[in-house]
């Protein structure tokens, strides 16, 4: 499952993540990792920006971002 898939509240494990070496390499920075575990906090009303929880870190993302990051729902 796709993280822009995961509904509001639902924790899950990040298993993989397919994208650019410049944009993995932002997301290292914020914790976004394999094996992290990530939750769904909001949805923007226009559904075009999510905001997620890392490890107590809270970030806000593109969906078109979270469509990279695979993820297993825990």
């Amino acid at each position: 499952m796709k993280l822009s898939e995961l509904q509001k509240g639902k924790e899950s494990i990040i298993k993989r993540i397919e994208c650019s070496d410049e944009l993995k390499q932002r997301f290292y920075s914020f914790g976004i990792i394999k094996g992290a575990t990530i939750e769904v906090e909001a949805i923007s009303f226009a559904r075009n920006t999510i905001e997620i929880l890392v490890e107590d870190t809270s970030i806000g993302i593109r969906v078109e971002e979270a469509d990279k990051i695979e993820v297993e729902v825990i």
